[in-house]
């Protein structure tokens, strides 16, 4: 006689339960099916002259962070003004990880830059502290979050929050010109001429392929024979030449934003910061308040609640598992 039971199917358990050799559950594979616990990195992005670093200094004071340089050319040692990193005033006491550290001879790729970039990651959150990744190097900040880090996906490793300081290009381009005038002002030619050499001519390795070197090439040869209104006129060719290639950089960091933002799907916060630039002094710093730093103070603030409300949830999931598994395990016998 074949009972009804006999036909019935067996019900599946909803969970997968793993047992050791001897028939047991497996208590320490169960515990590592937990979802992990993902830490905090904030990643400001904005084309040249937007002021990233001014907003990461901004944020940094407010969230007890550090700092991570992803600017490719700002990472060597050297060309302070030619490269425009921020000085020790500006950082107002912020540490700061990969500014000026790198052999200004180094070819520093963006492979180098995630192996230093999730080491010092690791250690700033090992400090209780909140990593701030801030520069205009777009490629080297797209190899690290879509890259790995010890087999696994970056980003199945840490939650990001993107913010992108924007500003309307004719107006930006006007704003990098005269940014150019201030650092040639600041000796951004004498600091060229220092690492000139008229038996190289190769600016596509290290910090000579910085913006403010090659242009100056022609200017520094021609100097010792010629007069001085053609030394004059060479100059401002020189100058002229590093405003249009920092315009164009600009364009092409406009458009990896954009294109990590609508192509590859990168969850982007837009801070539109246009109009501080149409303003000066006090007005300038309150719109910058207003416009930008009030914005995503409150956009990482948000960040991080919900980080931790989930870092919660996760937790407190032990309890209810635990249950299952008893359910589970009485099931079975």
């Amino acid at each position: 006689m074949i009972s009804m039971s006999m036909l019935m199917p067996k019900p599946r358990s909803l969970l997968h339960i793993p047992a050791t050799n001897a028939g047991g559950l497996d208590m320490q594979v169960l515990m590592n099916q937990r979802p992990q616990q993902l830490d905090n990195v904030v990643v400001i992005m904005g084309a040249t002259g937007t002021g990233k670093s001014r907003l990461s200094i901004d944020l940094a004071t407010r969230f007890s962070a550090e700092i991570i340089n992803s600017d490719k050319m700002q990472v060597y040692k050297g060309l302070d003004i030619v490269t425009n990193k921020i000085t020790d005033d500006e950082r107002r006491g912020v540490p700061h990880h990969l500014l000026g550290t790198i052999d200004p001879n180094a070819d520093f790729n963006a492979a180098n830059f995630c192996n230093m970039a999730t080491s010092v990651i690791r250690s700033i959150i090992s400090r209780g502290k909140l990593p701030i990744i801030v520069g205009g190097s777009n490629s080297f900040v797209e190899a690290l979050i879509e890259g790995e880090e010890h087999d696994k996906p970056f980003k199945s490793r840490y939650n990001c929050c993107f913010l992108w300081v924007d500003v309307s290009m004719p107006l930006l381009h006007s704003f990098v010109s005269e940014r150019v005038d201030r650092m040639v002002e600041k000796g951004m030619a004498d600091e060229a001429r220092e690492i000139f050499n008229p038996n190289n001519s190769d600016y596509s390795r290290g910090i000579r392929r910085s913006i403010g070197v090659p242009e100056f090439d022609r200017f520094f040869r021609a100097k010792p024979f010629c007069d001085q209104e053609t030394q004059d006129r060479l100059l401002e060719e020189a100058i002229n030449q590093t405003k249009v290639n920092t315009c164009k950089l600009a364009c092409r960091q406009l458009d990896k934003i954009i294109r990590l933002r609508n192509v590859k799907g990168w969850k982007i916060h837009h801070l539109e910061a246009t109009q501080v630039f149409t303003k000066r002094g006090e007005e300038a710093d309150k719109a910058w308040e207003n416009l930008v730093v009030g914005p995503s103070t409150r956009i990482v603030s948000k960040f991080l609640h919900n980080s931790h409300a989930a870092t919660a949830t996760t937790r407190s999931k032990p309890v209810r598992m635990g249950m299952a598994v008893q359910v589970a395990a009485s099931a079975t016998h």
